[in-house]
């Protein structure tokens, strides 16, 4: 009796364990199939936005010839962003190398927007499973759609391809680290924040910050220096070196907003919320936690980021479009997980609709801003249809051989990166200067011109021309005909193309 017990016994724990373990991996399912639905949302969206040549050559062009140079085991050269000129010294993101696998099996633009999709998506993972942990499995699926379709992920999803999509699940890794006190697990997966971009060592002494408050002071206190020397050494010393210009190419964005340095300092935190556009940004970064997210100290992992956005000189930085924000939506969602913990572990009924109501808000606020960006592009008609401009740009983009040298309009550029050697036309910047546009254009030198009159209407820019007035534009496409020996080859759609 006693063998036939204990063999009962053993098969009993043998069995036991493993349905355990078959039910703590279920939950797993919630965040890993949040986590591939995203992706596929963002990678329509990519895609659609490529297909419909609604993407740029300003940014998605220039990043796809840096992973181009990677793929080809050569330094990141750009020639978009300006004769010779080493991306590094534009922004410091040697991350980008990563890519180069990827792109030497498929190259295409399309292998840098579906990268980016899959980037964004899998940040959602931690933020879902600690949701999960802490506050249950409704609450998970909340945190979930509210970080997935968040404002701040759909402006960086619908604007080409950017290298801040390596930052967003670094951050978001780091946060769980950090909620569950996994010090060094957070250094971990901040640390290589140096990597993507010049700023995030700033982030990285936030974290670093975060950690010496919770008691670990020398690990955090080593964390924050090196996030502070690798930011002053990538601004002072590496992107200089690899500038063509041999300065820091974004340096008028942070220059002091006063007269004095003593003033700058003084008046920041009011200009911190001037014009009103700062004030609403800053507004709606936390909308979407109801504002809770506030009450946790993990929301102080935003202050870098928002910092130098709101005191930038860039007007483009204190908006809700393009890229900038999406890394703060990681902070935001898992700073509302940290501070409605509290309320759910009390477990009394008015915490409990505290929890309840909390999560209702940001449902709610999720869903009332999902019509103003680019996420609701989905839904249009417009994007699932082509057009007989798309169709006659394609037509004659075909014309171009292989290996040519193009100068092409800026959302035409994307469709030759991957084949061509492509520049802007007209050319910009001029001697590695951006936003110069009162100096003269230099005379093309490409064997092929493409020039489209008739730009898209495409979030977020509205219907216009870029880098220069149209009726600029168009008297350089004069100028090719008449001055450079150029000559028209074909038009079509308000497209014309030009052979030397």
């Amino acid at each position: 009796m006693r063998t036939i017990a204990s063999e009962v016994e053993a098969v009993v724990r043998r069995v036991v364990p493993v349905k355990a373990a078959v039910r703590a991996g279920r939950p797993a399912l919630l965040w890993w199939g949040w986590a591939a639905a995203l992706f596929l949302l963002y990678a329509a969206v990519g895609a659609r936005r490529q297909a419909l040549i609604r993407t740029t050559g300003y940014d998605l062009g220039i990043f796809e010839q840096a992973v181009k140079q990677y793929a080809q085991l050569r330094a990141p050269i750009a020639p978009l962003r300006g004769d010779g000129f080493n991306l590094l010294g534009d922004h410091f993101h040697p991350v980008l190398a990563v890519l180069a696998p990827l792109y030497r099996l498929a190259p295409s633009p399309y292998t840098l927007l579906f990268a980016q999709a899959a980037l964004l998506a899998v940040a959602v993972v931690p933020l879902a499973r600690r949701a999960h942990h802490v506050l249950g499995r409704r609450a998970a699926h909340v945190i979930a759609f509210g970080y997935g379709l968040s404002w701040g992920i759909a402006s960086a999803v619908a604007f080409d391809f950017h290298e801040v999509c390596f930052a967003v699940p670094l951050v978001s890794y780091a946060l769980e680290a950090l909620a569950v006190r996994r010090w060094k697990l957070a250094v971990a997966w901040g640390a290589p924040l140096l990597l993507v971009k010049e700023d995030l060592g700033l982030t990285l002494a936030a974290i670093g910050g975060y950690i010496a408050w919770q008691g670990r002071r020398r690990l955090g206190l080593v964390t924050a220096a090196a996030g502070l020397l690798g930011s002053a050494l990538e601004f002072k010393v590496l992107m200089p070196f690899f500038s063509p210009a041999g300065t820091y190419a974004h340096a008028a964005n942070l220059e002091p907003g006063h007269s004095s340095l003593l003033t700058t300092l003084a008046l920041a935190p009011l200009d911190a919320v001037r014009p009103d556009v700062k004030a609403t940004t800053l507004v709606l970064v936390f909308a979407p936690a109801a504002l809770i997210a506030l009450h946790s100290p993990l929301a102080w992992l935003a202050v870098p980021t928002l910092g130098w956005r709101m005191l930038s000189q860039n007007p483009f930085h204190w908006g809700t479009s393009f890229h900038y924000t999406a890394v703060l939506m990681p902070v935001v969602f898992a700073a509302l997980t940290d501070a409605l913990a509290p309320y759910r572990r009390s477990g009394d009924a008015l915490s409990r609709r505290h929890v309840r109501a909390s999560l209702a808000t940001t449902l709610a606020v999720t869903a009332v801003l999902l019509p103003s960006f680019p996420l609701a592009q989905l839904a249009h008609r417009s994007t699932w249809r082509s057009t007989a401009h798309v169709a006659a740009a394609r037509e004659l983009l075909r014309r171009i051989p292989d290996g040519a040298t193009v100068a092409a309009s800026n959302r035409l550029v994307p469709q030759l990166t991957s084949r061509t050697d492509v520049v802007l036309f007209p050319t910009y910047p001029v001697h590695w200067r951006l936003y110069d546009t009162g100096a003269p254009v230099p005379p093309p030198t490409a064997q092929w011109i493409v020039y489209d009159r008739v730009p898209a209407e495409s979030w977020p820019y509205p219907p216009g021309y870029w880098p220069y007035p149209k009726e600029r534009q168009e008297a350089e496409l004069i100028k090719a005909e008449q001055a450079y020996g150029y000559r028209v080859v074909a038009q079509r759609e308000g497209i014309t193309l030009l052979r030397r």
